[in-house]
């Protein structure tokens, strides 16, 4: 077997199409945000991507059956604009190699595509409960900092302070230095303590002013209610627990 292995299904005509990478990552940001895409936007599947740099394992579906874990490009065709490819998938490469490597061949395919934009998603871990995520930017040329800004991506001097890790950043990277294709990162920030559909939704919202697209987000939003809804009776838990401690501290 080949170390990476993408089988492709659709041979679809794409009119200068955008690629969206959104892989399992801090807050499972980025895979929630494209796989709500894919769902609500009715996309086709283009592409499976399977690897050696995946972890070696199946999942198993209600009926006992498995699934080999790969990553997936879908695609949907747009009237009037740039069409769409979106990469989603298990898992990340699991080595620095394997990160490496499968962004190259999804590179190397994307420029087969002549794909004219990338955007990876992400995640930004401030370590604490967000009430209003912001979505932070990084870009492969300044002159693409405008029409992020006014879409209301936020780019703070020093953040994020280590980069941007793993196949959001290396995608740019070598998209750019390798390929001549321009890009972006969106990082919807969040606690990083759990898949965060309120920083999804953030991301989402701003992908889509971007593309020039309607998307419903109503789902999200109900989504993110409810882990509003769990983390403040976590909350509620951690303070009567503080204040127990307290009043049993009093009476020692």
């Amino acid at each position: 077997m080949e170390k990476i292995v993408i089988n492709q299904y659709k041979r679809p005509r794409l009119t200068s199409p955008v690629l969206v990478g959104g892989l399992p990552g801090i807050g499972n940001i980025g895979k929630i945000a494209a796989e709500y895409l894919v769902e609500k936007l009715k996309m086709e599947k283009f592409a499976d991507v399977f690897s050696q740099y995946l972890p070696p394992q199946v999942f198993i579906d209600d009926a006992g059956v498995v699934r080999l874990v790969r990553n997936t490009i879908y695609y949907k065709k747009i009237a009037g604009k740039s069409d769409l490819l979106i990469l989603v998938g298990d898992f990340q490469g699991t080595t620095q190699e394997g990160q490496y490597e499968m962004s190259y061949h999804i590179l190397e395919l994307a420029r087969k595509l002549n794909v004219s934009m990338i955007y990876t998603l992400g995640g930004y871990s401030t370590g604490k409960i967000v009430d209003t995520p912001r979505v932070l930017g990084a870009v492969t040329s300044e002159n693409l900092l405008k029409s992020l800004q006014d879409s209301g991506v936020v780019f703070p001097k020093g953040e994020p302070g280590g980069g941007i890790v793993g196949s959001a950043g290396v995608m740019l990277g070598l998209g750019k230095e390798l390929f001549d294709l321009p890009g972006a990162c969106l990082m919807g920030e969040t606690s990083g303590y759990f898949a965060d559909p309120k920083g999804a939704k953030e991301v989402v919202r701003i992908l889509v002013s971007l593309l020039g697209l309607k998307v419903d987000l109503s789902d999200l939003e109900e989504r993110s209610r409810q882990i509003e809804q769990i983390t403040e009776k976590m909350q509620e838990d951690v303070q009567g627990k503080t204040q127990q401690k307290e009043d049993l501290g009093y009476f020692g």
